[in-house]
């Protein structure tokens, strides 16, 4: 059974930034890629950030482009999300996600954490 554990989560001010990490049960290196979404209250999820392997190719959403960085370590098994200058709007449940199958669409995954919170106050 695959798991994947997000820490890092919590509040934080506007201008801020925090460090999101998502821990794997197994080695990443075997996954195509590994990505992080969110879901805001009452919105649909959002596509963030993913990050490829081998090859360490990255995607943004466009909102969050310049901002926030997605890096992962196959050593370490895990997927960071280095997010700055947080604003209200990022605001949301975010959620790690990983793909063994090898979808060419960068916002497809069949595996799923149980999300961290992150607020960002005004």
């Amino acid at each position: 059974q695959v798991q994947l554990v997000e820490s890092g989560g919590g509040l934080v001010q506007a201008g801020g930034s925090l460090r999101l990490s998502c821990a794997a049960s197994q080695r990443t290196s075997n996954w195509y890629k590994m990505g992080w979404f969110r879901q805001a209250p009452g919105k649909e999820r959002e596509f963030i950030a993913a990050v490829s392997s081998p090859g360490g190719v990255t995607w943004y959403g466009d909102s969050v482009k310049g901002r926030f960085t997605i890096s992962r370590d196959n050593v370490k098994n895990t997927v960071s999300l280095q997010m700055n200058n947080l604003q209200p709007e990022d605001t949301a449940v975010y959620y790690c996600a990983a793909d063994s199958r090898g979808s060419v669409d960068s916002q497809t995954y069949n595996y799923w954490g149980q999300g961290t919170q992150v607020t960002v106050s005004s």
